[in-house]
């Protein structure tokens, strides 16, 4: 198949809900691959979520390990916020006064970006405020706070929702990114943290009050939420998310591409997992689910081809020979599907 459109210019033709000339076909990049799209945290935020942790702009303390291979997460157990009716007492919001977003933008952009033609600029807006809440709290005495302590967590969430309402203007202002990424984890790889009902009370409004300075620009919309999150993601979709990513497959993806189409795409849909024959697996059979998933998820478009085996040991021979398999397969089918 001959296409016309370069990679970038294909991947936002999808993020907008539009038809794309082929399957993109997500990566990480390397020394040598530009990736579809940037995944970053403007200047402001600092760089506590990447490999060398760090303390974010809240006074939440994050670390890495080997274990988790890098991912940066709270502190375990060293909780800055106890009781959520003190919260005005303990948290106070990060002081930006004197901060050049100008330069600012002007030296991220040269940051995040390899090549402009092949890379879409999408940055977070740092509106998780679920997460944040979590990492003041923990799990543990957050999730009892929302059902205990209503009042209260609203009023934080609204709080943190002004420094979010900050970060996204401005970053919409200077930043004139191609992707907004609104990063907030609610579900477990079983089921969400919380009940739908709660998600759309507490969190789905003040998502709005964002997605709407988003949608004003005309700047598209992806909705970070690992794990089996479709029951949330219907009133996202109708507060103008454009992209689920990553959409796993605990999820029935299928249902969710029949309900939505291309209005929601999908980018992800594919694990392999690791057999107990492991070393020993079938390469057949790898390239045969890849098919599987272009089948069940890519017609019509609204599809982003996402996915590996099941494993973080990304440095393993192996792994990366079965991740090679995966990737050419997708790679092939990419420019095929749509023939």
């Amino acid at each position: 198949m001959t296409t016309h459109l370069t990679q970038k210019e294909n991947f936002l033709r999808v993020a907008r809900g539009e038809m794309p000339e082929y399957v993109p076909v997500a990566t990480l990049g390397g020394p040598d691959v530009a990736p579809l799209m940037t995944m970053a945290d403007p200047a402001i935020i600092g760089s506590f979520r990447g490999p060398g942790g760090g303390i974010d702009p809240w006074g939440v303390t994050f670390v890495t390990s080997e274990e988790i291979n890098f991912a940066a997460l709270p502190k375990p157990n060293d909780f800055i916020l106890t009781d959520v009716t003190k919260w005005r007492d303990v948290l106070k919001a990060p002081d930006y006064s004197g901060f050049d977003w100008e330069a600012a933008a002007k030296a991220d952009r040269k940051k995040y970006i390899q090549d402009p033609d092949k890379t879409a600029y999408v940055l977070s807006g740092y509106a998780d405020i679920f997460q944040q809440f979590i990492g003041f709290m923990g799990f543990t005495e957050g999730l009892c706070a929302i059902y205990e302590e209503r009042e209260e967590v609203e009023e934080l969430f609204d709080y943190l929702l002004e420094h979010s309402l900050y970060i996204t203007k401005n970053l919409l202002h200077y930043y004139k990114p191609e992707g907004y990424y609104l990063l907030d984890d609610t579900a477990s790889k079983l089921q969400p943290f919380i009940s739908p009902s709660v998600f759309k009370e507490l969190l789905v409004p003040r998502y709005k009050k964002c997605l709407d300075l988003v949608r004003e620009e005309e700047v598209p919309i992806f909705y970070h939420n690992c794990g089996r999150c479709e029951d949330l993601i219907p009133p996202m979709v109708d507060i103008g998310v454009n992209v689920w990513d990553p959409a796993q497959v605990q999820n029935d993806l299928v249902a969710i591409k029949e309900k939505f189409g291309p209005k929601l795409a999908i980018n992800g849909g594919f694990e392999f997992n690791m057999p107990i024959t492991w070393p020993v697996i079938d390469e057949e059979e790898v390239r045969e689910k890849v098919r599987s998933t272009f089948k069940k998820l890519a017609h019509d478009g609204g599809f982003i081809f996402s996915g590996m085996i099941t494993s973080l040991d990304w440095m393993d021979p192996k792994i990366q020979e079965v991740n090679g398999w995966i990737a050419d397969e997708a790679n092939k089918l990419s420019k095929t599907i749509y023939n």
